[in-house]
């Protein structure tokens, strides 16, 4: 099994041109035969905290049905980042496209300090299964809760996907983090950064895989300059 991590430039708040830029880099991965490809974390409106209720929506919006498309045509399991409607405000969210399945949607159950102001908590966790492995989704700052990957671990995960928006400030932090988690636990980690500005923030880049015994094994970076 191929698994790869996306990683993007993105739009503020265009949803429109964030999906042509996901669906080229969709393309990308099939070429390389992949069998999933995940984006780093909102990468559908970027990390825009003050924007995600009036772009908040749902895995049925007719916008996502080209990502199933894409998915059926090609086995390939795709998950991207979208706040999505809460109870009282929106979640921040990755919508999961598995070939010729419903489409599933994970939320972030650990918020970092100052988000519950504009999220709320999801409350389930999330499993893929491809083949052999089974692959739990993390986003952003609960890959740092160590309860989170716990609990992934205790229902037997073989693979921790982070989606994230990290900074520059933090991302030496992070990389440690994972590398750490992956070591600990003898499972494969992978982490999805965006690079440019996203929520004022200049983001680090650096997506990465670790193997299981928490060594990077970063791929080859391929640039399109209007949306990486």
């Amino acid at each position: 099994m191929k698994i790869s991590v996306a990683q993007i430039k993105p739009f503020k708040g265009g949803v429109e041109k964030n999906i042509t830029a996901h669906l080229e880099l969709i393309e990308l991965a099939t070429t390389e035969k992949v069998s999933a490809v995940f984006f780093p974390e909102l990468s559908i409106t970027g990390y825009e905290p003050e924007l995600a209720k009036s772009l908040a929506t749902t895995q049925k919006d007719k916008r996502f049905d080209v990502f199933q498309k894409v998915s059926d045509l090609n086995n390939i399991t795709i998950g991207f980042g979208v706040p999505t409607a809460g109870i009282s405000k929106p979640l921040v969210s990755m919508i999961l496209f598995q070939p010729n399945k419903e489409r599933m949607t994970y939320s972030k159950q650990y918020l970092y300090q100052g988000e519950e102001q504009y999220f709320e908590n999801g409350k389930k966790p999330c499993f893929i299964q491809i083949d052999n492995h089974k692959i739990a989704p993390a986003i952003c700052y609960e890959s740092s809760v160590s309860e989170h990957c716990d609990a992934a671990i205790s229902q037997s995960a073989t693979i921790y996907v982070a989606a994230v928006m990290t900074n520059v400030s933090g991302i030496n932090k992070k990389l440690n983090i994972l590398s750490s988690l992956a070591k600990k636990h003898k499972i494969i980690v992978l982490m999805s950064n965006f690079v440019g500005i996203s929520g004022g923030s200049e983001s680090a880049g650096r997506s990465s895989i670790w193997n299981q015994k928490g060594e990077s094994k970063r791929g080859i970076e391929r640039t399109n300059e209007s949306y990486r």
